[in-house]
């Protein structure tokens, strides 16, 4: 760990302090991990205290943990995933918060503390459908109104389960249920022997 991350994870630490569930470098940057219960707190803590003041938020995605590597996973299904950025510090932080419900994932919404969250909530809901508690106008942003269910979930077919289509009958758009055949995805295969080494 480089000099600036190690005094950038002993204010993380300091400043947190039991709210940290785990605080890890990762690709050159550190991951926080704070739970749901603590998760606003914790955000405005980021921003505001004198060592740390991340005073912008540059993303927030969501996370669908339900296939996530080649073992069992032991967290919750489904995370929100902030990346904060010090202008202050020149420092970055990855924020991860763990959805407490697999069945309902809901979060508090940090709208009042970086209002530059407002589209990336509303399309981590439309797409993976955690709901943010809190904000004032979560609803679909890149799906249809009439779309159901949540596309980026892993769960979610490839093909989707309607189609839309122009009747020239009615004159108009209508929804169908999907007619393309499922396809079988199968990973490509490279059988060169030093394929991808530099020559």
């Amino acid at each position: 760990m480089t000099p600036k991350l190690q005094r950038l994870h002993d204010a993380a630490k300091n400043a947190l302090g039991p709210w940290v569930e785990s605080l890890e470098e990762r690709l050159g940057e550190l991951t926080l991990v704070v739970s749901a219960a603590n998760y606003r707190e914790a955000a405005r803590t980021l921003r505001d205290h004198p060592d740390l003041r991340f005073e912008q938020l540059i993303d927030l995605c969501g996370v669908d943990y339900s296939t996530y590597g080649d073992r069992p996973w032991e967290r919750g299904r489904f995370a929100a995933v902030l990346h904060l950025l010090s202008v202050t510090h020149n420092w970055r932080l990855r924020l991860r918060v763990f959805c407490a419900d697999d069945e309902m994932p809901m979060l508090g919404s940090v709208i009042e503390i970086w209002p530059s969250v407002s589209w990336f909530e509303r399309e981590a809901f439309d797409l993976f459908g955690i709901v943010f508690d809190g904000h004032p106008d979560l609803r679909r942003i890149l799906t249809d109104y009439g779309f159901i269910g949540h596309p980026f979930r892993k769960d979610f077919p490839i093909s989707g389960y309607v189609e839309m289509r122009y009747d020239p009958d009615t004159k108009r758009l209508i929804y169908q249920p999907v007619t393309i055949e499922p396809r079988e995805v199968t990973p490509r295969v490279v059988r060169e022997e030093h394929y991808g080494e530099g020559r």
